[in-house]
């Protein structure tokens, strides 16, 4: 028998102990870290209805039909590939209840490299921590290679 599958979040771990409870609804995410990581899985395993449901109230998409969205999810994610991502850094939440996660997602559209790096907002919502806003920056626009950005050196 083959080994289970390693998650797509590139934790190291098999994706049934890490991203997997949280895309059946089993469990909250405890962080907003734990919450990038299970959405960057399911963009790359097209759980699409996981990307609703933790999409923060105040984010602009909410305002849109559920049904168009799943179906944009859903086309989108036919042409693109997640090969892998990278944590670079995390912040607590702030007085507001913002956390901050900053992270490198390699995707690649076609064959092509789509690659991008986002400084991400988070906060919890009552039940578990959401997606609220991102600022992304393709990697042409990077001044260094991605790996070394922190929340700081992040370009405005």
């Amino acid at each position: 028998m083959p080994p289970a599958p390693l998650c797509p979040c590139s934790s190291g771990l098999r994706y049934r102990q890490c991203c997997a409870p949280y895309h059946r609804g089993e469990t909250e995410p405890p962080d907003a870290e734990a919450l990038m990581r299970s959405r960057y899985s399911a963009f790359a395993l097209r759980e699409v209805g996981y990307l609703w449901k933790t999409l923060h109230p105040e984010h602009p998409d909410r305002s849109r039909p559920e049904a168009d969205m799943l179906r944009e999810l859903r086309t989108s994610a036919q042409s693109h590939q997640y090969p892998g991502l990278v944590v670079m850094d995390r912040s607590p939440p702030d007085a507001q209840g913002v956390a901050q996660v900053l992270f490198f997602a390699k995707v690649f559209e076609r064959g092509k490299d789509r690659s991008f790096v986002e400084r991400s907002d988070f906060r919890h919502d009552g039940t578990g921590w959401r997606y609220v806003s991102g600022v992304l920056r393709p990697l042409r626009e990077l001044p260094h290679p991605p790996e070394q950005l922190t929340l700081a050196t992040f370009p405005r």
